[in-house]
């Protein structure tokens, strides 16, 4: 089906809203026909949300790595749904949540639902009081008690009840935590400054690569999601102390699972946690999908030789090589959606983040050589 015949079949006002955009249906044949296709899912009602999910979790745009023409088509299809979920609804869908968000934002976008002002009024989202989400799956018995008084049923609980036996307890609590404020700060601050005194950067300012947190990590056990044919569960060792972390991955498809284990592959440890399929993942796998398309393959991108666990990885410039990346990328400051188009694989084959801006080259790398895609030229990264 050509991209033509696909948007022909939009209601309106959805289609106006496609055509007077006036963004990308492509750039080459392959994207050409992924978009034609995604429109045709959206004018035939095929999209499901959960489905969705699971298929943007790692992307920035639907189609390869940049604005097309499909996106507005699925932001003007999820345009009602979304503007009537109530927050507790938006937060079980993060990934398609946070896509409507980038999407609705961009200038074509904005230009076009403006001239068909109501139907695409802008939605706010409050992304800063998206519940927080535990890296740990078993939480001590000590920290489920606390979270256990911090959910709603708990705080109706009348606390005045309590016994005369139980206020003292409770005051020497409160001077055991005032002291641990007061004399551990100190140490929290210096635990979490990295040596050579410098701290940790700030989400403040434009979104620049060093804000992602890059590390090498080793997959040590990959089984297939029981309820999602198209992702795999990995537990991947990133050299913390905590041991392995959970993350899901939509590679099935595209990386036979012998492929997967005991690979050393590089990872995105700072993006928020996300539920794909009642399961949490903690990480992203860096991956590069060839410049066909998915159609042309998909394949991990490959650390240095002898690269360890946890091992930095960062870009080269001197604007970037010595800064620290943010504990979490904020989801409302959209870092990792402004930045991972940039990603792609040089004629080299080696990862590298290209500045829209200045055209300047920062090769992706560790201290002891640059990460490669082994077989993909100018492939998008994600």
């Amino acid at each position: 089906m050509s991209y033509e015949s696909s948007v022909s079949r939009l209601p309106s006002p959805l289609k106006d809203l496609v055509v007077n955009s006036q963004v990308n249906v492509g750039k080459t044949e392959a994207d050409k026909a992924e978009v034609a296709q995604w429109i045709g899912k959206v004018a035939e009602g095929e999209v499901a949300l959960p489905d969705l999910e699971t298929q943007l979790v790692p992307r920035t745009y639907i189609v390869s790595n940049y604005l097309t023409a499909a996106d507005v088509a699925l932001y003007g299809a999820l345009h009602p749904v979304f503007s009537q979920l109530q927050p507790a609804q938006l937060y079980s869908t993060p990934a398609v949540t946070r896509y409507f968000d980038h999407i609705q934002t961009r200038p074509s976008v904005v230009a076009a639902a403006s001239a068909l002002s109501p139907a695409f009024s802008s939605v706010s989202f409050d992304l800063e009081s998206a519940p927080p989400i535990e890296r740990k799956p078993d939480a001590p018995k000590k920290k489920e008690k606390v979270a256990a008084v911090a959910e709603p049923t708990a705080v109706v609980a009348p606390k005045e009840d309590k016994s005369p036996e139980d206020k003292p307890k409770e005051r020497k609590e409160k001077k055991k935590d005032a002291a641990a404020a007061d004399n551990g700060g100190k140490k929290k601050e210096k635990a979490s400054a990295p040596a050579g005194g410098k701290t940790v950067a700030e989400d403040a300012g434009e979104p620049v690569p060093s804000m992602i947190d890059m590390r090498i990590g080793h997959i040590v056990d990959v089984q297939k999601h029981p309820e999602a044919d198209s992702l795999y569960i990995e537990q991947i060792d990133l050299g913390e102390e905590t041991g392995p972390r959970t993350v899901v991955s939509g590679l099935v498809n595209y990386i036979p699972i012998e492929e997967m284990r005991d690979k050393y592959l590089v990872c995105i440890c700072n993006l928020k946690p996300a539920n794909m399929r009642g399961v949490k993942s903690f990480a992203m796998v860096l991956a590069a999908t060839s410049k066909d398309g998915k159609d042309g393959g998909v394949e991990l991108i490959q650390p240095p030789p002898g690269s360890k666990p946890g091992e930095r990885v960062y870009f080269e410039g001197p604007d970037f090589e010595n800064a620290q990346p943010l504990s979490q990328m904020n989801p409302k400051k959209k870092i990792f959606e402004t930045i991972q188009p940039g990603f792609t694989t040089l004629n080299t084959k080696e990862a590298a983040w290209i500045n829209p801006i200045t055209n300047s080259v920062h090769r992706i790398r560790t201290k002891d050589g640059v990460c490669v895609a082994p077989n993909f030229v100018g492939a998008s990264l994600s």
